[in-house]
């Protein structure tokens, strides 16, 4: 990994999810990997904050800024101070409604990739035989739940045997995961038509997993599970057998980042405006015990 001597300031959102939390671990790590020096501006998810840190870093005459941003509007002015300082910004997982011409690039994930990602899994490994599959949905109206759902629908196009019987938001927590998954099965004759399980996230696919074994039935073998984010507990459930399946979210977006900034910064290599990180699929064949103690402690 090469490494090149600059400051980098990183203003993060906040600390509201264990995903979020694992995103900050791992830029610190791959930020230190390389030799930056990090300044980091923990947001508290207000924007105000974020537009404070900015302004601090570029007084501070930072060599490029990482911002996370909590929403999507209101950046203009703060984005023309860092260009007319020759800063460049990149974005970190989320886009904003602004200009392009006002950042260096951005680096995030392909929602819809990612459930087709998972759609296509699911095709796979079914094959011929007739699937009526239960969806639980991500909160409704989010961005992550319409394109994931989107996405699966892609994934599953060609498959004629594969049908979603039933979907419902589970609103990405477990215990809305299971107290759904629980309807689900008392309507779909206790469990027994149902093939295979799609949630657009772990934690609700590990809480209808419990649903599934106080059902009676084997989650990862008579009903499928396959679900999006790799977090550590859905490889615990991989490992017993009880999941089947996940997409990662990778929270490494910093490792594209600082890559792209270097080329910047050291070659004048302008990059992508958009930088597309990877949706990985994990499956039973993967270490699942491996995996788990590799992101236990990344802050999830």
């Amino acid at each position: 990994m090469p490494a090149f001597a600059t400051t980098i300031g990183f203003s993060q959102i906040g600390s509201e999810s264990g995903w979020r939390a694992a995103e900050t671990t791992i830029t610190q790590q791959q930020a230190k990997a390389r030799g930056i020096t990090l300044k980091f501006a923990d947001a508290q998810q207000k924007q105000e904050n974020q537009i404070k840190a900015l302004r601090s870093f570029i007084a501070q005459g930072v060599d490029a800024i990482l911002l996370a941003p909590v929403v999507a509007t209101g950046w203009d002015s703060v984005l023309k101070e860092a260009k007319e300082a020759n800063i460049p910004v990149v974005l970190l997982d989320r886009t904003i409604d602004a200009s392009d011409d006002l950042y260096l690039t951005a680096v995030t994930s392909d929602l819809v990739h990612e459930g087709r990602v998972a759609g296509k899994w699911l095709t796979g490994a079914v094959g011929g035989k007739e699937c009526k599959i239960v969806e639980l949905q991500g909160t409704t109206g989010s961005s992550p739940a319409n394109d994931r759902k989107k996405g699966f629908e892609e994934g599953i196009s060609g498959a004629a045997n594969l049908s979603i019987a039933r979907s419902q938001t589970g609103d990405f927590t477990r215990t809305k995961g299971k107290e759904v998954m629980e309807s689900f099965l008392k309507a779909e004759n206790g469990g027994k038509d149902i093939c295979a399980l799609y949630a657009h996230n772990d934690d609700m696919a590990v809480g209808a997993i419990q649903a599934i074994k106080e059902a009676g039935l084997k989650p990862g073998t008579d009903i499928l599970v396959v679900s999006i984010d790799a977090v550590p507990d859905i490889f615990t459930a991989m490992a017993a057998g009880e999941a089947n399946a996940t997409v990662e979210l990778t929270p490494n977006m910093a490792g594209p980042a600082f890559e792209a900034i270097d080329a910047y910064l050291n070659k004048g290599t302008k990059p992508a405006k958009w930088i597309q990180t990877e949706s990985r699929l994990y499956t039973q064949s993967d270490d699942a015990a491996a995996i788990y103690n590799e992101k236990k402690d990344l802050g999830y």
